[in-house]
């Protein structure tokens, strides 16, 4: 068994909303057996413990799940290169992250085999950050809203194209006015599994409304981008999902979303937030040429742009994006670490086993000091980050 000492502890209590306890023990191996104070730890029969990680005073947190991310150093979830995924489970256990959800493009359904493929083989891999299958994101999206994603490639909604990988798909991005079905797609997909995000869609609020409240979407990509706005007589998209209960991602880059706006979404939505990095193979790599869903891509500083000056994705990282969206908003520490751990873990159906420092569930655990530098990243009691 190991044990992590000497740091500050984010549990939940009783109602599941998180706290920081100083002064507690963790005890793992691949899951979490128990939380002990430090007198408790000391009375332990000697050898219990075979490994001790002193946490030096930093924070002890659930680890970080990422649901929408297209790529990393050089790698993408649509290459047809196994290596691939296996890059970027690498990397984003370097930013804290222990499970992510890589996120396809609006390609050909022959395309996306190939890497719903390949996502389902680094789902069996345990190096890294965990796969924990993807994040369908097109190709039945809007034209008119269509962003960094490839009009060519749009297609009809139709749950007979994404039935062979209904054990993969755990969120697809889809624009609601674009079903016409009487919510049969939404249906299908929730009772497959699959979370249904509204996003890329030119939808108004009645009819984005209706496919969260009627027909179960739970789910807003990107909120603000590739959406219709805010309008004080037209409140769109976007004020469908603040009017709602929807879970809604949030790219805090201060690129996608200006810092007041962050902080407004914040008081609204604090509950029903998801901070995502919704980064590209740029990501990690600096300036210079890149590539998104087969476009070309430019990247200076934090802003990654198609040759239209469309912007394309993103570059961040899950460390960083915490650390701006806390400086923008000054949420207390506890509150953004669930923006990234229960708050998607729950979404998936996947608390009983993920998104808390809770005895019993797997020992997914991110180590990071007040600047949200990360100093330990462990999947199910392994350290992937240093690798030792």
């Amino acid at each position: 068994m190991k044990a992590i000492i000497h740091g500050k502890t984010i549990l939940p209590d009783k109602e599941e909303n998180f706290t920081i306890r100083r002064g507690l023990v963790l005890l793992f191996d691949e899951n979490i057996r128990d939380i002990l104070t430090e007198e408790e730890f000391a009375a332990l029969p000697q050898g219990s413990v075979n490994e001790t990680i002193d946490a030096d005073g930093c924070y002890v947190s659930p680890g970080f799940l990422n649901v929408h991310i297209h790529g990393c150093v050089g790698a993408d979830t649509m290459d047809d290169d196994p290596e691939a995924i296996h890059k970027m489970q690498l990397f984003q256990a370097k930013t804290g992250v222990t499970s992510f959800l890589p996120t396809t493009m609006t390609y050909d359904f022959k395309t996306l085999d190939r890497a719903f493929t390949h996502v389902r083989e680094a789902m069996e891999r345990h190096d890294g950050a965990r796969v924990l299958g993807c994040h369908m994101e097109g190709p039945f999206i809007s034209p008119a809203k269509k962003g960094a994603q490839a009009e060519k490639n749009i297609a009809k909604a139709n749950f007979a194209k994404i039935a062979p990988y209904k054990d993969i798909v755990r969120i697809i991005t889809v624009a609601p006015e674009k079903l016409h079905d009487d919510g049969r797609f939404i249906a299908d997909c929730l009772k497959n599994n699959i979370v249904v995000s509204l996003g890329h869609t030119a939808a108004d609020y009645d009819t984005a409304r209706k496919a969260i409240e009627t027909y179960g979407a739970s789910h807003i990509t990107h909120l603000f981008n590739a959406m219709t706005g805010l309008h004080q007589r037209r409140p769109g998209v976007v004020g469908a999902a603040l009017d709602t209960e929807a879970n809604c991602e949030l790219i805090v880059d201060n690129v996608h979303i200006h810092p007041a706006v962050q902080r407004l979404v914040y008081q609204l939505k604090k509950d029903h937030l998801i901070l995502i990095t919704d980064s590209l193979r740029a990501c990690g790599l600096g300036d210079g040429p890149s590539e998104l869903g087969g476009q070309k891509v430019f990247v200076k500083g934090t802003l990654a742009t198609l040759e239209d000056g469309t912007i394309a994705g993103s570059v961040l990282c899950m460390n960083d994006g915490l650390r701006i969206f806390r400086e923008n908003t000054n949420a207390p520490i506890e509150e953004v670490i669930s923006m990234v751990t229960k708050t998607p873990a729950q979404e998936l159906h996947l608390y009983d086993t993920l998104g808390s420092l809770s005895i019993g569930k797997k020992a997914d655990i991110t180590i990071f000091d007040e600047s949200f530098h990360i100093k330990h990243t462990l999947v199910e009691g392994r350290e992937v980050h240093p690798i030792k």
